[in-house]
Formats: C-alpha cells, sequence, structure tokens
C-alpha cells in the first residue's frame, strides 16, 4: 500500500509539473502577433500525415532518416506498455494485462523487438555525434549546452530501453522460480543469463529496481523535453499542421502598406477602405523582438529539433557566411524564453534594454540570405527560418533605414526610376540605337 500511495503521488506531481511547463510554453508562444492558419484543412491533416507522423523528409537522408523512424516509432510504441506500469502502480497489481494471454505474449515481443532498435539506433547516434565528428553538430551555435542536451536524451533513451529490457528478464527468471516454465519473452529471455545465477530476493530487487527506474524516468523525460530541443517529440505534430502551405517563393504584404499603395494608385479607394483609429498605436514595421513575430514563427523555434538540416543546406552558410538558420530557431527560442522569464517575475513584460534582433541575431547574419528557401525545403517539421529573416530585414529597411549601400540604391532607383538601374525610363532603349 506505501509503494501504491508514493508511486501515485510521484505520478500526479509529474503530470502536474508538465501541465504547469506546457503552459508557460503556451502563454510564450501566444506572446506573437495573431495569424489566421485555418485554411485548407484536408491538405494541413495530410501534410501532417506525410511529414510528421510518416517523416517523409527525413528519409531524404536515408541513414540518419531510418534510425530516427527506429528511435520515433520504438519510443512511441513501447510507452503504450507504460499504460500497463501505471495501471500496476496504482492499483497494486502485477502484469494486469497478461490475461491478455497471446496476445499479450506477442504485444511485449514487440514492444522488445522495438527496444533493441531503439538502444541500438541511440548508440549510433552518441557515436556519430561525439565521434564522428558531422560537420553540422559542430557549428558554431552548437555549443556546449546544445551537445549536452542531446547526449542527455540519447543516453536516457539507452538505460530506459536497458532498464525495460532487464525488468523483463528478471521478472522473467522470478516467474521461472515459482514454478511457471512458459513465463518469458524471446528477446528478454536472451538476457536471463546475465541473471541466471542470482537468488530470488535478488532478483525481486533487480525487478522492483528497473520497475522504478523505467516508469519513474519517463516521468522525467517528460518534464524534461520542455527545456529541451526534444519538445519537437510533441510540437511536431501542431507544428507540421500549421506550417505554410503557400508557394514557397511567396512573400506575404503587410496590410498596412498594401492598403496604402491602393490608396496611392485609386484615390477613390479611400471612400471605401475602412476608418482607420486616430488612437490606435503604430504598427512596426517588421520584427524587431519577438513580440513582432507571429505565434507560429515562436512555435517555430519551440518546435526546432536543432538537427542543422537546414543549415548544412544553407548556400550562404556554406561559403563562410555569418548566416546559420538553424542559429536563426535557436536564438528567437532563447530570447523568447528570456522575456517568458522576465514576464514571470514582474508579472508583466518589463523593458530589459535587449531585442532579438542586434542582442542576439546581427544583422549581417540576415543580409547574408539569399531568399532561397533551402532551409524551409530541409526542415524535416516545416520550420520556416526565411519567414523570420524577411521579418526583421523588413524592421531594418523601414524603420531604421538601414539597409546594405547597394540595396538601398536599388531601392531608391526603383521609387525614382521605376527600375533598379541608375538611369531614367526615358534611356531605358538608348542602348537599342547602338545595334
Amino acid at each position: 500500500m506505501i509503494s501504491q500511495v508514493i508511486f501515485s503521488l510521484v505520478l500526479i506531481a509529474a503530470i502536474l509539473l508538465f501541465i504547469k511547463n506546457v503552459r508557460v510554453i503556451s502563454r510564450n508562444i501566444n506572446l506573437g502577433k495573431d495569424l489566421q492558419r485555418n485554411d485548407q484543412p484536408v491538405k494541413r491533416w495530410k501534410t501532417m500525415l506525410l511529414v510528421a507522423i510518416g517523416q517523409s523528409k527525413m528519409v531524404k537522408r536515408p541513414f540518419a532518416g531510418i534510425l530516427h523512424i527506429f528511435v520515433y516509432v520504438g519510443f512511441v510504441i513501447i510507452n503504450i506498455e507504460v499504460l500497463e506500469i501505471l495501471i500496476d502502480g496504482v492499483t497494486g497489481s502485477h502484469r494486469v494485462l497478461s490475461f491478455l494471454g497471446p496476445l499479450y505474449t506477442f504485444l511485449i515481443t514487440s514492444f522488445e523487438c522495438l527496444a533493441v532498435g531503439v538502444l541500438v539506433s541511440c548508440a549510433i547516434f552518441l557515436i556519430r555525434r561525439n565521434f564522428k565528428m558531422v560537420k553540422r553538430f559542430w557549428n558554431r551555435e552548437i555549443t556546449t549546452w546544445p551537445r549536452t542536451d542531446a547526449n542527455i536524451i540519447l543516453i536516457t533513451e539507452i538505460l530506459l530501453m536497458c532498464a525495460f529490457l532487464t525488468l523483463d528478464a528478471s521478472d522473467t527468471l522470478i516467474g521461472r522460480s515459482m514454478g511457471d516454465s512458459a513465463a518469458g519473452f524471446p528477446v528478454s529471455n536472451m538476457l536471463t543469463g546475465m541473471l541466471s545465477g542470482a537468488s530470488l530476493p535478488t532478483l525481486m530487487v533487480v525487478e522492483r529496481f528497473c520497475w522504478w527506474f523505467h516508469i519513474v524516468g519517463i516521468l522525467a523525460f517528460l518534464n524534461y523535453i520542455p527545456y529541451s530541443k526534444h519538445f519537437h517529440i510533441l510540437l511536431a505534430f501542431p507544428n507540421v499542421y500549421y506550417s505554410n502551405l503557400n508557394p514557397k517563393g511567396e512573400f506575404t504584404n503587410l496590410a498596412s502598406v498594401t492598403r496604402e499603395i491602393k490608396l496611392m494608385l485609386d484615390p477613390n479607394a479611400a471612400a471605401s477602405a475602412p476608418p482607420v483609429d486616430p488612437n490606435a498605436v503604430p504598427e512596426r514595421f517588421g520584427a524587431k523582438d519577438v513580440f513582432d513575430l507571429s505565434w507560429k514563427q515562436l512555435m517555430d523555434a519551440y518546435s526546432c529539433t536543432e538537427c542543422g538540416r537546414c543549415t548544412s543546406s544553407c548556400p550562404a552558410n556554406q561559403t563562410g557566411k555569418l548566416l546559420s538558420p538553424r542559429k536563426i530557431m535557436m536564438d528567437t527560442r532563447d530570447r523568447l524564453e528570456e522575456v517568458g522569464k522576465n514576464i514571470d517575475k514582474n508579472g508583466k513584460f518589463i523593458d530589459d534594454s535587449k531585442s532579438l534582433l542586434n542582442n542576439y541575431i546581427l544583422p549581417e547574419e540576415l543580409w547574408a540570405c539569399t531568399s532561397c528557401n533551402a532551409c524551409v525545403q530541409e526542415c524535416p517539421v516545416d520550420i520556416d527560418p526565411l519567414s523570420i529573416i524577411v521579418d526583421m530585414r523588413r524592421y531594418l529597411v523601414m524603420e531604421q533605414s538601414a539597409a546594405p549601400q547597394e540595396l538601398a540604391l536599388m531601392l531608391n532607383n526603383i521609387e525614382n526610376n521605376g527600375a533598379p538601374w541608375q538611369f531614367p525610363a526615358s534611356d531605358r532603349l538608348n542602348w537599342a540605337a547602338t545595334i
């Protein structure tokens, strides 16, 4: 009974803490500006099924993609077994679902096979990250903490799978020592040799230790991921569902600018235009801080897996320029976390004299972007770093007039001459006179 009470308290505390952390992240995401992404629901569901559930973008790099599928499918399906552990922990039963008979044996055997796949895949990922020195895992933005975070998750998954398999192996030997010759499952049976010389009390200690380690480890993992890049385990699905369905090269227009242009081209349109509130706070052009980004862009930041596929495909990064799309997303998340802590401390946001632009992301990074959409195309969870880059460029140009000299010259020519060239429209065909 004491064990059941302790387990129930641990379970309730873990669930409440997870809900608290998720609510903080939800609050942070909702600091962003409103954005309508509820159109074309059928296409959105199809995209989510293909990209988030089907892992269609992951397998474009087959080796890492297939290993990730093992981890993804294995870890999700194995956690179905957690339901049984939860019931056992609360009620004090033991393998409460074993009444399913052959079906139960099939399920646990499947879980064990997947556990081996998860264990091997995570071990390979650890080697790739720490010894093979894959370039995208060692960019300048992947500092000590991002590397440690990835290793913590991989090691945790390995330990959880080892605990699961050892739990089944010790339980098998306990069952046999009590006269159940049919006890056991094919995969864990191969591990019983390591424990064959142990006494019954020792086996019971091992079984209980692995049981508690496995379930408490999963609950701890659940509450760690909101602080980790691995929150994409949960956010990948809504993030892909709400992804931008427009053609990759299509840019959005600022509503206020579009309205002014329409009024310039058609003065009569002023009569039908909605009235402007004279007391309204002027809208900022572009984005300087996280408050100027949309909720979807902020969700993108929390959904980033830090895999680096975007950066490894970025032509600007490949030529040695400062831009890294992954860093754009990581910086956005770091700034958003800083703003969230500011709100938690003060009850509301108090100006800290910082902003996403300049304090986290430099103009040099933004202007290195070629707007090619390679980062958007490569992202396995449909994150759009380009939209943040473009919005911050808009702020530099339209609020600060801080465009590079070449771009400023082109913009002036378009304004004055109707073309990017530095001569009037009347002279455009002068070249033809030389033919």
